[in-house]
């Protein structure tokens, strides 16, 4: 019997997904806002400051509310990130559903993070280039090894899970900032040299509490041979979301994140 799906049933399939889609966009802004002007602005209400080295990694717990500033301090410099709500963690990041949900592979300001049971962990509030990778996620040993690097993405989360008292199984796919992929055409990956400045930054608001941990090590796709720069992490008390915040209504989805979190803070 043949492993293909009638040409029918495809034509179906497809009529379907793109009916959803355009149901999905219709409640879409006509535009999101644009970049965030570099450098990043002074930050008020600083609650903590770090700096990653480049080939470390860190972790922190943020508090409904509070958010995170990653910032690159002159030259490039990919960051991993992963997260978990911090009163259960086995609900977590999940890049498959952000994207789906939001029709878009691009997270840029106005776009949220969404978990594995549909609600918001973190919206982005601050957004300088919009260049996050959502597909390939961080370096590994074996990767490293081929191109001669040091530390990897997936050990260092493994080790900042562990702060937590996680493990390498908890350990969702890596949503990697400042990591401008690119796919053509006929699905090849991409690294698209030159987008970014050296000075970009991302402030990320948290919308329930959360645990996330960062890695600061080289992308997979990064054809630079260099190691990567130091990277610094502000955790600091935003002004409070108002009504209209685009985050909150942007599309249908988001507001129903939006909602199921408020069941849980009820």
């Amino acid at each position: 019997m043949s492993q293909h799906r009638p040409a029918a049933e495809i034509a179906a399939n497809r009529a379907r997904y793109e009916e959803h889609q355009r149901k999905g966009l219709e409640t879409a802004p006509r535009a999101l806002p644009p970049p965030s002007p570099r450098p990043a602005p002074p930050l008020a209400g600083i609650l903590r400051q770090e700096t990653i080295p480049p080939g470390w990694y860190w972790a922190t717990r943020l508090r409904k509310g509070e958010a995170l500033r990653v910032a690159q301090t002159g030259a490039h410099a990919a960051v991993a990130l992963v997260c978990w709500r911090a009163d259960d963690p086995g609900e977590r990041l999940n890049l498959p559903d952000t994207i789906k949900v939001q029709w878009t592979t691009v997270i840029s300001k106005g776009r949220v993070l969404f978990s594995d049971a549909g609600r918001v962990l973190l919206s982005v509030i601050e957004d300088s280039c919009g260049a996050h990778d959502v597909l390939v996620g961080g370096s590994t040993a074996a990767g490293n090894a081929q191109g001669g690097h040091g530390r990897n993405t997936r050990d260092n989360l493994v080790l900042a899970a562990a702060k937590f008292g996680l493990s390498r199984r908890d350990i969702p796919m890596a949503l990697t900032l400042f990591a401008p992929t690119s796919v053509a055409g006929d699905g090849s990956l991409g690294w698209q040299t030159g987008k970014l400045r050296g000075d970009d930054f991302v402030d990320l608001r948290a919308e329930m509490d959360v645990l996330v941990a960062l890695s600061n090590c080289p992308h997979p796709l990064d054809p630079a041979e260099t190691g990567g720069a130091a990277v610094e992490i502000s955790c600091f008390a935003p002004p409070p979301a108002a009504p209209d915040d685009i985050c909150r209504t942007a599309t249908a989805e988001a507001r129903r994140g939006f909602e199921n979190n408020a069941k849980i803070h009820a």
